[in-house]
This record gives structure tokens, sequence and C-alpha cells, in this order.
């Protein structure tokens, strides 16, 4: 018998039936549980997608459209620094793009990608909602504005 097996049992999966058990009952129940199976997880694993899926009896065809249709879904594991980066009209105007060659020139990554030591994820977004600071970007959430490529480097540094 194993002595070591006995207490095995994943905390994140005790986490995501207790967030479907929370849902099953209520009309369309699909994308509150996934939002809160990726605060569980960080993304969306694919066995997390089966489990939901034999769990509330939606196909995986499906769960799959709607993880990829919504922008707000990850099917890959983030780096512990979230750059977002604004190219909406006015960050656009003001030198967004700039900035953004800077960004992926210094973490060697594009849109959408990690970097290999997981310390960065870069995302462009529409809008970061702070127009009059363009251009912008952010940070786990920290935002920089009135951004200069030459600023960028000394910004990532902090969050190495």
């Amino acid at each position: 018998m194993c002595t070591t097996c006995e207490n095995l049992v994943d905390p994140k999966q005790i986490k995501l039936d207790e967030v479907i058990i929370k849902y099953q009952s209520e009309n369309g129940p699909l994308i509150p549980i996934l939002q809160e199976a990726q605060e569980v997880y960080g993304y969306l694993p694919a066995d997390v997608l089966r489990h939901v899926s034999k769990t509330i009896r939606i196909p995986l065809a499906k769960i799959y459209g709607v993880v990829t249709f919504y922008s707000q879904f990850r099917l890959a594991p983030v780096g512990r620094n979230l750059i977002n980066v604004c190219l909406g009209t006015a960050c656009h105007v003001r030198g967004g793009a700039n900035v953004l060659d800077m960004i992926e020139k210094t973490t060697k990554i594009k849109d959408g990608e990690t970097s290999e030591d997981r310390r960065y994820t870069l995302e462009i977004v529409a809008c970061i909602g702070a127009c009059g600071l363009a251009p912008v970007m952010s940070i786990n959430g920290q935002v920089y504005g009135r951004l200069e490529p030459e600023n960028v480097a000394e910004i990532l540094a902090k969050y190495e």
C-alpha cells in the first residue's frame, strides 16, 4: 500500500468541482464555469475542459468554440507578468506601435506569446481606458502612460 499516496487530492480539482456544482443548475453555466476555472488554474488546460464537458454534458467541441471565440480565455499558461499594450486610436496616433516594437525587442516575444522563462506574456489590446495618457501599456494591471520607446526597458526591468 502506498502510504504517501493517501493525501494526493488536487486542491485545484476540488475547487473546480465546487465551481461546477455552484453553476450546474443555472441556465447557461458554461461561461461562468470557464471564467472561474481559469481563475483557479491561470488558464484552461485540456484536461479541465474535458472534465467540464463530461460533468455538465456539453460537447467538448462546443466548449472549445466558446474558449477560442472569447479573448478572455487562455489555452496556454500565462507568464508571471502580463503586458497589455494598447493600440487603440489614441495610442496608435501617439506612437503605440513604436512602444510595442520596443517591448517585442526587449522581451523577444510577439503578441499572444509567452517568453521561454515564463516571465512575460504580451497581448495587444484595443483599449486600456487611459486614452488621455496615450500611448499606454499595463503590466499586471499597473498602467504606464505617456510612454516613449526609450522608457520600456526600464519599466520592464521592474518585473524581472
